[in-house]
């Protein structure tokens, strides 16, 4: 099963697609993972959005940020999600390689760095993300810092 996948400025974000995205998001991190952080951060209107969908319906998704936005020298990729009701059929895998892909042919020499859930740093190192030594709890949930050399 593949996604149909694009990747739009916030500003090209049609309503339902920003209600989708943030619902996603919130059922997710705030009610599966019981997580009450701001999630609206005021920082999607810098953000590129990943949008994966399957059978029209939303079912991944992740935000870019173009480097030097979100982390100083690196481009960022973040809010990586995938449908509770979608898991186990490689949409997480290919909403992360698009967004891969994405930051490859915008920004070739750019490196990305990522805050990661620590229960995820073996499918991030599948992707060649290498860990940092740098651990840390965020919004009670263990994360560690990512990097992807070019």
């Amino acid at each position: 099963m593949s996604l149909e996948v694009a990747i739009l400025p916030f500003n090209q974000l049609q309503p339902t697609e920003l209600y989708a995205a943030l619902k996603l998001r919130q059922d997710v991190f705030m009610l599966e993972q019981a997580c009450l952080f701001a999630d609206l951060d005021n920082r999607d209107q810098e953000a590129w959005h990943v949008i994966g969908r399957f059978e029209k319906n939303m079912v991944a998704y992740t935000r870019i940020f173009e480097p030097d936005v979100y982390y100083p020298g690196y481009c960022s990729i973040g809010r990586v999600v995938s449908s509770p009701t979608h898991r186990h059929q490689g949409f997480g895998r290919q909403i992360m390689e698009a967004s891969l892909a994405f930051c490859a042919s915008t920004w070739p020499q750019a490196s990305i760095k990522i805050g990661a859930q620590q229960y995820l740093e073996d499918f991030y190192q599948s992707l060649g993300f290498i860990p940092t030594p740098t651990r840390y709890i965020e919004d009670g949930i263990p994360h560690v810092y990512m990097t992807l050399d070019r």
